[in-house]
């Protein structure tokens, strides 16, 4: 699929550097694509939905992570098959601010059901898929994981 069906935006991410309560930082994906293809890479064998834990997401860098203009790809992968459910550019900056509201709403109101953030893909046709995920990792432009700069559970072993 093509990267340009996709558009992210974020929000609850203010919060951490406004010193207000936590929320939840949550990134919403609009696909504006063929439907048909998405929804085949959101269910699996049997027609249904992925589940949370049947997903994966990432960032991999497409330079250096300290380049002021750094930018790689978002994906979100089947944990099951590996194939990519979607792929999308955006700015490293964004990104790593994006898990540091993540890493600090974990430390404070997260718990092992309800996720360190909320990821929703939304369609034209207003249908929603939430994943409530607690891994975002990073990878460097030779795939390399960054655990600096990952967002990783305390107890999980890669």
């Amino acid at each position: 699929m093509r990267r340009d069906y996709f558009e992210l935006d974020v929000d609850h991410i203010d919060w951490v550097e406004a010193d207000e309560p936590p929320q939840k930082p949550l990134v919403r994906i609009d696909f504006h694509g063929p439907e048909e293809t998405l929804t085949d890479r959101l269910t699996d064998a049997d027609g249904e939905l992925l589940e949370d834990g049947e997903t994966d997401v990432a960032f991999r860098l497409q330079g250096d992570v300290n380049a002021p203009d750094a930018t790689g790809v978002v994906s979100v992968t089947n944990r099951i098959t590996g194939d990519f459910v979607l792929e999308l550019n955006e700015d490293a900056d964004d990104v790593l601010r994006f898990i540091r509201a993540a890493r600090e709403y974990g430390k404070s109101e997260a718990d092992d059901e309800d996720g360190q953030y909320r990821v929703e893909i939304r369609t034209d046709d207003g249908d929603t898929v939430v994943y409530e995920k607690r891994t975002f990792l990073v990878y460097d432009a030779d795939g390399n994981l960054l655990r600096g700069h990952s967002l990783i559970p305390s107890g999980v072993e890669l």
